[in-house]
């Protein structure tokens, strides 16, 4: 009886436990004045309208005085040009990290639809790498403050991702990993 307790106990604990999922959400606290700035895209969940991107790819936001955001989205494409998208950021009040962005012309801005969930959902605490996402986990973006990342951070934070959900095999490579 001893052994085949033993023989259990031995085989549970060579069972690797998985880690605990994390919650989806945006983070806590989000100083605008200290994210505003370029970003370097280090990788991406697909989406349809960066098919055509192949490196490169920046996010630039700017204080506006309205207290929106402006949003400016460039990426080098296939035949070596830059191409780039402008748009908006607006808060979600009470969610200091939960914003919605629009890429549609401004006179379209009371359709609901033309604005899209941008939640930062994991923050460096010095604002040099930022992950964003939304409620549906669909798309996803990693993305720091310089070109490149060091795999050992890009691990890390891709495994937090993979806790929240989010389906990190399926990301896209946009940067070098240090």
């Amino acid at each position: 009886m001893y052994r085949s307790l033993l023989a259990t106990t031995l085989m549970a604990a060579a069972i690797p436990v998985a880690a605990a999922a994390l919650p989806n959400q945006p983070v806590v606290a989000l100083d605008l004045s200290r994210y505003v700035g370029q970003w370097h895209e280090i990788g991406h969940l697909p989406m349809f309208f960066q098919r055509k991107c192949v490196d490169r790819i920046t996010a630039t936001y700017t204080a506006n005085a309205d207290g929106t955001l402006g949003v400016r989205n460039a990426c080098r494409v296939k035949d070596g040009s830059m191409d780039a998208s402008e748009g908006v950021a607006r808060k979600v009040e009470g969610k200091p990290a939960a914003l919605q962005v629009r890429f549609a012309p401004a006179w379209l801005s009371w359709l609901p639809m033309v604005w899209a969930d941008y939640w930062v959902v994991d923050l460096d605490a010095d604002y040099q790498w930022a992950v964003v996402g939304g409620p549906s986990r669909k798309y996803l973006w990693i993305l720091s403050r310089s070109p490149s990342m060091r795999r050992a951070q890009f691990d890390e934070i891709v495994e937090r991702a993979r806790r929240r959900g989010y389906p990190v095999d399926n990301l896209v490579m946009a940067a070098p990993l240090d």
